[in-house]
């Protein structure tokens, strides 16, 4: 069932987590399969002869005066984006502010056509887009920039002596994984394999690392909460840049957890579903109005494991009238999800406290709801009703 409940007697910790892995683990034997690798394998590669000091420090020198980094000082906002909604909206911010644009491929055609300045990555270092737009941004101009700790002379003077400018603002989101290999349309492996992002990750994480001098952006709902942070004062002792810096390892985290599972899903032989370890990629619903007991913080939480893609379930749901549920509510409601699923004709069942104490099974499900309260008359007031049939009136039946 993708649905996960979390419960704590403080608003700082959780004590309680309910997480349903049925349609994610089957209850078959866990099938171990032993593998022994009898051969060993050693690889040589050759290197460029540098045998001394001042060898290593010209190549540098080469490499520095060959970049094409806008010097330290310039204020530069670094975007890449396979999600480009509100693109104009935070490069015009930007550039209204005194950045320069600094993009990648598509990004950079995007903010052409928009009519917004850019310099493209390969200007900055001074190399081609590579191997079908696998190697982009790669690069000591990009990721000197990026992590570079502003505070640090040493750095500073690094960045200096190799041409290398400081990036402020990192917008990146990831290729779209996830809405790939979940599609209606058939995905190869190698399909899969290539919607694997490497340098976004990399971009956000480098950022994110060096968050008290990189803001890192990866949801375009953060672009207004951005461009004021950046027309105001900035005094809030570094908050608004830790809660980035935490929305953008999550997204990663989330990304590499959707592609471990798909990752895993390939390589798993038949009847094998249990990986040795997993990661589970959950979402904020909501906030609940209190937990198992009324001192009790609560939220609900939805899993957004690739298994569970197009599963139903309590989830998925949508409530049409009535208050608002609470954390008992929707554990019931679970419970009777999971026991009506276990029929397939008409059927009732009536839960309370996470026990069915009513279940009928009848031709006609108004039938099988009368028989559903019948057996537990006093447990079923206030319980969950379920049905696997569309209602269109209820009566209730001693």
């Amino acid at each position: 069932m993708p649905i996960s409940l979390l419960s704590s007697p403080t608003p700082a910790a959780a004590t309680a987590a309910v997480t349903s892995l049925r349609s994610l683990f089957s209850p078959r034997r866990f099938l171990h399969n032993r593998v022994d690798i009898s051969n060993r394998f050693s690889f040589a590669c050759a290197l460029p002869d540098v045998s001394s000091q001042g060898s290593l420090v010209s190549m540098r020198a080469m490499a520095g005066a060959a970049s094409g980094s806008t010097p330290t000082g310039t204020k530069q906002a670094l975007i890449s984006l396979s999600d480009k909604r509100d693109l104009a909206l935070i490069a015009n911010g930007l550039k209204e502010l005194g950045y320069t644009i600094v993009s990648t491929g598509g990004t950079a055609s995007a903010l052409e056509k928009a009519g917004v300045p850019v310099t493209k990555v390969e200007q900055i270092t001074n190399f081609p887009e590579m191997l079908d737009g696998r190697v982009k941004t790669l690069h000591p101009s990009i990721h000197g920039g990026i992590l570079s700790k502003r505070d640090q002379n040493h750095h500073m003077k690094a960045l200096n002596a190799h041409g290398i400018g400081t990036f402020d603002v990192v917008v990146v989101n990831l290729y779209p994984f996830y809405d790939k290999v979940t599609s209606s349309d058939s995905v190869s492996f190698e399909d899969g394999i290539e919607n694997i992002d490497i340098g976004g990750p990399t971009m956000i994480r480098a950022a994110a690392k060096n968050h008290r001098d990189v803001l890192v952006v990866v949801d375009h709902n953060n672009y207004p909460d951005l461009l004021k942070f950046l027309k105001g004062d900035q005094s809030d002792g570094g908050r608004f840049r830790k809660e980035l810096a935490w929305k953008a390892f999550q997204h990663v985290a989330a990304y590499d957890a959707a592609v471990s599972e798909w990752l895993w899903k390939q390589t798993s032989e038949e009847g094998d579903r249990f990986p040795p370890s997993f990661t589970i990629p959950l979402s904020l619903n909501s906030t609940l109005r209190y937990g198992e007991n009324l001192h009790q913080k609560a939220a609900f939480y939805v899993d957004k494991s690739l298994s569970l893609v197009n599963a139903g379930g309590i989830a998925t749901a949508i409530q049409h009238h009535g208050k608002e549920m609470s954390y008992n509510n929707y554990l019931d409601a679970d419970a009777a999800w999971n026991c009506l699923s276990e029929f397939d004709g008409p059927t009732c069942v009536i839960v309370k406290h996470t026990n069915p104490c009513g279940v009928a099974l009848r031709e006609n499900i108004l039938e099988a709801y009368r028989l559903a309260v019948k057996a537990d008359p006093v447990s079923a007031f206030g319980g969950i009703v379920a049905f696997n049939a569309t209602i269109d009136e209820l009566r209730f039946f001693l």
